[in-house]
């Protein structure tokens, strides 16, 4: 058996993964299986058939219904391009923060999770406690549902989970839905002084962005609902972050590619946004046909994550509460597999320490006062399964 590893010396070898999630997770999920083994663990793995990617998933204490279940992704974002002081992949303590890429989001929290499951596992919890590490979270919490759906038929159900996103450890009780949709704008090349005879995709695609501006602009001036109202911005929100196309300055462009996204408030339909955004695809798209037929706009779904609905005396809530002794009342605007584990009929809350502000950030950091108040919060937690 291996000496049990600290919070911080877990999270260090977690970051030395770059685990970005274009790339693959599994020497991550290799590690950690290991290291589960060492303490004698067993852990269960889903393994994507598409690309190389796995997720981990362990049960400890009684081998029955009930359990907690601590939940964590394993990806990250990616360095490129952003200034940092210190090694990404390796932990830096200085003025009182540690600093590499998920230390914040979100390998501190996983680091922590697999500390209280060791733990958990050598005190004999009369109450189970589970692990469940995803990947592609970062890409519209893609792998968290088969995920899921895989911990079913092999493990006895949690009945709350509780999400480590980082909250500054306050029970976070409701997020936003979230549905995202790759568009390929298809227009067709002339040369700029004939522009009218081609089809511009990029200035095609622009329509498409205005939209979305118009949407923001409209969706502001609305009075928020008593529900929306608890969530920051009170509206759904329609965001395109990255596009591409064309190739020359001279020449219309053939291509356009951008990704539109949208973050949708709890008692919204998220369908109804998708809809809303087609029947706009197609009145561009008509635009196009009726200056060169055989142009097109390709619309495919990116992801679908369900809001995180405020629960009614949730079984997650009440545990986080009784820990932290917050009463508060906190929603957040990002989204989480929580949501998702709550569809399976999961109790689920976010919970985790760090600033979501210090999230993809360069030097990305969390304070270690956060780390320290995240390693309490397991150390009481595995105190009551125990007890």
């Amino acid at each position: 058996m291996t000496d049990r590893l600290t919070p911080l010396q877990l999270m260090e070898k977690l970051i030395s993964f770059p685990t970005v999630s274009r790339d693959t997770n599994i020497p991550l999920i290799d590690w950690v299986a290991d290291y589960l083994a060492s303490h004698g663990i067993e852990s269960h793995r889903y393994i994507d058939p598409e690309q190389p990617k796995h997720a981990l998933f362990a049960h400890v204490g009684p081998w029955e219904e009930g359990a907690v279940v601590l939940s964590g992704h394993t990806d990250v974002v990616p360095v490129d391009g952003q200034p940092w002081d210190t090694d990404p992949y390796t932990v830096t303590e200085k003025d009182g923060k540690y600093y590499g890429r998920g230390t914040c989001d979100m390998k501190g929290f996983d680091a922590l999770a697999i500390w209280a499951l060791v733990e958990a596992h050598h005190a004999g919890v009369k109450r189970p406690l589970q692990l469940a590490l995803s990947f592609d979270e970062e890409i519209g919490c893609t792998g968290a549902p088969p995920m899921i759906e895989a911990m079913q038929p092999v493990l006895p159900k949690g009945s709350a989970v509780i999400v480590g996103e980082p909250s500054t450890m306050q029970a976070v009780t409701g997020h936003k839905g979230g549905i995202g949709f790759n568009t390929h704008v298809i227009g067709f090349e002339v040369h700029s002084s004939m522009l009218h005879k081609g089809v511009n995709a990029i200035m095609a695609g622009a329509k498409l962005i205005e939209w979305a501006n118009e949407m923001n602009t409209e969706n502001m001036e609305l009075k928020p609902t008593e529900l929306a109202a608890m969530f920051d911005p009170p509206f759904t929100t329609v965001h395109v972050g990255m596009i591409s196309g064309g190739t020359a300055h001279n020449i219309t462009a053939k291509d356009c590619h951008f990704a539109m996204d949208f973050r949708v408030v709890p008692g919204e339909d998220k369908t109804a946004w998708g809809t809303a955004y087609l029947k706009k695809v197609r009145e561009v798209e008509k635009q196009m046909r009726a200056i060169v037929p055989e142009t097109r706009i390709e619309v495919t779904p990116r992801f679908d994550v369900p809001a995180l609905q405020p629960e009614t005396e949730g079984a997650a809530e009440t545990l986080v509460r009784q820990i932290t002794g917050d009463n508060a009342s906190h929603k957040v605007s990002y989204g989480t597999e929580a949501g998702q584990f709550q569809d399976a009929g999961y109790s689920a809350v976010i919970c985790g320490p760090g600033d979501i502000a210090q999230a993809h950030q360069p030097n990305e950091f969390i304070e270690i006062s956060q780390f320290e108040a995240g390693h309490e919060f397991m150390r009481n937690l595995v105190t009551r399964l125990a007890t």
